[in-house]
């Protein structure tokens, strides 16, 4: 446990990092950290740089093992899969694409043309964004282990049964007509080298870096703004525990913004050292990722209204109820 304990501290919260940050402020900046302004700067400096590091890492290692898993080999796989088995192998593949939920749909047009059971693709959508390894490993960093695996875990369940549900709708006439018309490519399947599977995943940590490196700094410049400058007492008259509707504010607060969950992480973490229910904390990141509008402006040139509305109210409500869920057991997690 003293290991784990030890391992945790020094390599996932990185105290190393924060005891140098620290001195740094108050050594080179003459700052303390005591103070709004120097508990600020070190907020963000150490917040930037522990995620960029964590997310090199963690992008590489997961990249590395995507590589075994190409579009045309993952549709095989989900083509042998029916019913919940289906639902959970999506909710699951979606797990190893480090990707926002607008980098998704193009892998779930792929899917939709190559005959996969709709709920399959849904299942895939919801969790893709939403939950991933390295996301997990973040918020161990980040909340801890109870709370990182907790939250991967609900979101799969959410991505399962999202996807059920859509299943048992029969809403395959609700795909937009064009997405019918694209004929599925059998392409054959190329068998990497170790070069190339080190060559694809340095080139995926560049390609995700470039893409979310701009919401990072702003989703930690939001949190430190937020941890050390907003009186806790103005937060909790809004989203605290005594507002009984936080939940559903913090959900439809998250949707219309857009951010990957690595700059979410950083505004989350600010709101749950200021107090504010872990349950709340996380429905607010799962709107972020999986309802942001820049994706649902995207989903809507695929799918009908019909399913449009019914894909963003599953998982809208599905949101809520574990955001309620999470604050009424929060005492078996903080």
């Amino acid at each position: 446990m003293q290991i784990f304990l030890w391992f945790s501290d020094q390599f996932l919260k990185m105290q190393w990092l924060s005891d140098i940050i620290k001195w740094v402020v108050e050594k080179v900046f003459n700052l303390s950290v005591s103070t709004n302004i120097g508990g600020g700067v070190h907020f963000f400096i150490y917040d930037v740089i522990k995620i960029f590091i964590l997310l090199s890492v963690l992008i590489y290692v997961v990249s590395y093992i995507q590589s075994f898993f190409p579009p045309e080999r993952t549709k095989k796989i989900l083509g042998k899969f029916k019913g919940i088995k289906g639902n959970i192998m999506g909710a699951l593949l979606g797990t190893i694409t480090p990707f926002c939920s607008c980098s998704s749909i193009p892998i779930f047009i792929g899917f939709t043309t190559a005959g996969l059971p709709l709920g399959i693709t849904f299942s895939f959508l919801i969790s893709s964004p939403l939950v991933d390894i390295a996301s997990l490993l973040i918020l161990i960093s980040f909340f801890g282990a109870k709370i990182g695996v907790a939250y991967v875990l609900i979101g799969l369940v959410l991505a399962v049964i999202g996807g059920t549900i859509i299943d048992k709708l029969h809403m395959e006439d609700q795909i937009q007509d064009y997405i019918r018309e694209i004929k599925d490519a059998d392409i054959a399947e190329e068998e990497l080298t170790k070069k190339q599977r080190v060559d694809y995943s340095i080139n995926q940590v560049k390609l995700v870096i470039k893409k979310v490196w701009i919401y990072i700094l702003l989703g930690v410049g939001i949190g430190a703004a937020i941890h050390n400058f907003i009186p806790q007492s103005v937060i909790e008259n809004i989203i605290g525990s005594n507002n009984p509707f936080a939940v559903i504010l913090a959900t439809l607060v998250g949707i219309p913004m857009y951010a990957d969950i690595f700059g979410t992480i950083p505004i989350a973490e600010a709101l749950f050292l200021k107090g504010i229910a872990i349950g709340t904390v996380l429905s607010f990141m799962m709107a972020v990722t999986a309802l942001s509008a820049p994706s649902i402006v995207m989903i809507s040139r695929v799918v009908k209204p019909k399913l449009l509305v019914t894909f963003i109210s599953i998982v809208t409500f599905g949101i809520i109820l574990i955001g309620y869920l999470f604050n009424a057991f929060a005492y078996l997690l903080v």
